[in-house]
């Protein structure tokens, strides 16, 4: 496995996100809740940003990013601005950090435990994939139930993959 293809499968989730914000004609909607949900748009996203800027941004690449976890979950009405920023400082991160890393450190136990368990970096990384893409799942089923739009942002796409490339047609 190798840490610039993680970087860039984070990267490409990142970029969804941010058109997933984007995509919210009216801001205040990002904050709404449906109904027997618990979180909204805007709280994901944080959540999301705040969750990579820590595993990735302080404890792999040292960058002195604190999270507050709770904030994430409480604050409301924060600006898209700000949540845009924000997505693109983790894009930032995420594609300086990991692919700094050697395929022999994903085979090294991540540098704090998580969830009461040590495990594997390369292991924690993909936890962290699979988890940024179940909420921004929810995201998405958010956006279309707040704002009653049936399309897509044009969510997971093989091209923004960082081996993407066109295809040469053979004679």
């Amino acid at each position: 496995m190798n840490p610039a293809f993680i970087a860039g499968v984070l990267a490409r989730e990142l970029k969804t996100l941010r058109r997933e914000v984007e995509a919210y004609a009216d801001e205040r909607d990002l904050w709404r809740l449906a109904p027997g949900i618990r979180n909204s748009a805007g709280t994901l996203a944080l959540h999301l940003t705040g969750n990579l800027q820590h595993f990735v941004g302080t404890r792999l690449g040292q960058s002195g990013f604190v999270r507050d976890r709770d904030a994430e979950f409480g604050r409301r009405d924060v600006p898209r601005a700000e949540l845009l920023r924000s997505i693109d400082e983790t894009i930032s991160v995420v594609s300086d950090v990991l692919p700094r890393l050697a395929e022999a450190d994903l085979e090294r136990d991540y540098p704090e435990p998580v969830g009461g368990v040590s495990l594997r970096t390369g292991d924690f990384l993909l936890h962290l994939v699979a988890h940024f893409a179940y909420h921004l799942g929810q995201l998405d089923y958010h956006r279309r139930w707040v704002t009653g739009q049936q399309g897509q942002v044009g969510a997971v796409p093989v091209r923004e993959l960082s081996s993407a490339r066109p295809v040469v047609a053979q004679k």
